[in-house]
């Protein structure tokens, strides 16, 4: 396992050195970014998510994580803190699952789902491709909306897009790619009349059989000011997993 550190991540754009140059196809930077992060092995890790929210302090929540990229499968089980434990998030194909341990129950919900409140969505712990749920977006006149720039002092590409499901946490992104090694560094999430929801930035990642997982992130609330979240990932390993962890049996049995 081998980590990756992007350099200062200051807020200050600019012009890249590499204006005139040619600009990639939106699909090709859409295409490097699924390739980089998709697995052909299951992934099981550990979860610590920050959340400072104004007016109720800081709140430390613990999750256990297992992702399935074949079928799109995710499990997330809330180890802690205590009023939290037992409760969990399930996607399997096309569904998704919130369960609630004082209720015994499971809950269908949509991307768009905060997951123990935070404001990490849903969609965040996905594995869906980003070709097959976005777009580039383009201007007037045809041209698709991607410009070189940089970002601190790192080059990227900037990157406007559009869902073209309805199954999305946020209808309209912004990304900022870096464009040596083709990973995710900030996006902008817009609501469908516009407004800016959400920013997040992805501060660290990890290299696990030449494939990319965001280890450390931060999901800053555009609308309620004040507001964000850091999740972590540790302890990653890819031997593969059972069947029976991606059920509602098991996710329920854990909070036994």
């Amino acid at each position: 396992m081998r980590f990756w550190i992007p350099l200062c991540l200051a807020l200050g754009l600019g012009m890249s050195s590499g204006f005139g140059q040619a600009l990639p196809a939106g699909s090709s930077i859409l295409q490097k970014l699924d390739d980089q992060q998709r697995f052909t092995s299951d992934i099981h890790s550990s979860v610590k998510m920050t959340q400072q929210k104004v007016g109720q302090g800081t709140k430390l929540l613990e999750m256990e994580y297992f992702r399935r990229d074949k079928d799109q499968a995710f499990l997330i089980n809330i180890l802690g803190p205590e009023a939290e434990r037992g409760n969990g998030y399930l996607r399997v194909a096309d569904n998704m699952w919130m369960y609630r341990r004082n209720t015994r129950t499971f809950q269908h919900i949509n991307s768009d789902e905060s997951i123990g409140g935070s404001d990490a969505k849903a969609d965040d712990f996905e594995t869906r491709r980003l070709m097959e749920t976005y777009a580039v977006t383009k201007s007037k006149d045809g041209k698709e909306m991607v410009s070189a720039e940089i970002l601190g002092k790192i080059e990227v590409y900037r990157m406007e897009a559009r869902a073209t499901v309805n199954d999305v946490d946020y209808p309209r992104k912004i990304w900022w790619v870096r464009r040596d090694n083709g990973l995710l560094l900030k996006e902008e999430a817009y609501s469908q009349s516009g407004t800016l929801m959400q920013t997040a930035y992805f501060l660290k990642y990890t290299e696990i059989n030449k494939k990319f997982v965001p280890v450390q992130q931060m999901f800053i609330d555009e609308f309620e000011k004040g507001n964000r979240t850091v999740v972590e990932l540790a302890n990653i390993k890819t031997n593969k997993l059972d069947d029976a962890i991606f059920t509602k049996a098991y996710l329920e049995s854990q909070s036994k």
